[in-house]
């Protein structure tokens, strides 16, 4: 339940619209609510700005299915990470109106409309196209979150000029996220040339040596440029949430 939620339920209830004992029915699973493997809790958006998110590794389908209605009840949007094509087939057929985004691993369900919460745009850039999963991850995360969202793909630092390419956009976003696996060269390149916040995501893309993101991860970690932040290897979620963040202020 978010801020938007609660204050809609005040107002009415002040209104004489709705009764105290039905405002106590809704409130009443606030700060959260026990399930058989789960306590959700729908206090979140009331502090951080968004619902729970589901981390859909580890869970069985019934698990997410059950969580996901709890969260609906209290009119919160969904978003599902790491979640199996098979698994979202279940919660699909039980949910039509999801949106399962097959390439990042990531499920949908909103209800209500997304404000924009965000004073400027994210920008989203991955170094190769096989670093667009984790980039799309960051991306749908940050449009979830209540921002303006662009995407550059495929710029990375073997064919530079292409980066170049797009110096218009980047002067113009307020925060910018960069997936870089191998040897994790573009966010130093980009943040060298703004005067904004860059996010740095290493991903596990590479041949043996990048030790499966760590090579990118530790690369990033010694960028030679100032104002680089790096989260963990393939957490595009992280970075679009850390982003939102930053957007909002």
């Amino acid at each position: 339940m978010d801020q938007e939620v609660v204050k809609d339920l005040l107002v009415r209830l002040g209104r004489g619209e709705v009764t105290v004992e039905y405002a106590l029915e809704r409130l009443k699973t606030l700060p959260f609510e026990n399930l058989d493997n789960a306590c959700v809790d729908h206090h979140r958006a009331l502090r951080r700005g968004l619902s729970e998110v589901i981390y859909g590794e580890g869970k069985e389908a019934g698990e997410i299915l059950a969580i996901m209605q709890s969260m609906l009840d209290h009119e919160e949007r969904v978003l599902v990470t790491r979640l199996s094509s098979e698994k979202s087939e279940q919660i699909i057929s039980r949910f039509p109106e999801a949106s399962y985004h097959k390439r990042s691993r990531l499920l949908t369900l909103i209800k209500r409309p997304i404000d924009i919460r965000g004073k400027g745009t994210i920008l989203v850039m991955s170094a190769g196209t096989s670093d667009i999963a984790v980039a799309e991850e960051a991306a749908i995360t940050a449009g979830f979150m209540g921002n303006s969202v662009e995407t550059v793909y495929d710029v990375g630092v073997s064919g530079i000029h292409r980066l170049f390419a797009h110096s218009e956009r980047l002067k113009k976003a307020s925060v910018i996220i960069v997936a870089a696996g191998m040897e994790g060269a573009l966010p130093s390149v980009v943040a060298g040339l703004v005067d904004k916040p860059v996010i740095a995501v290493p991903t596990s893309i590479g041949y043996g040596a990048s030790f499966g993101g760590i090579a990118a991860l530790l690369g990033m970690l010694n960028s030679c440029a100032s104002g680089v932040t790096v989260v963990n290897i393939d957490n595009g979620f992280g970075a679009g949430y850390a982003a939102s963040l930053i957007n909002r202020l």
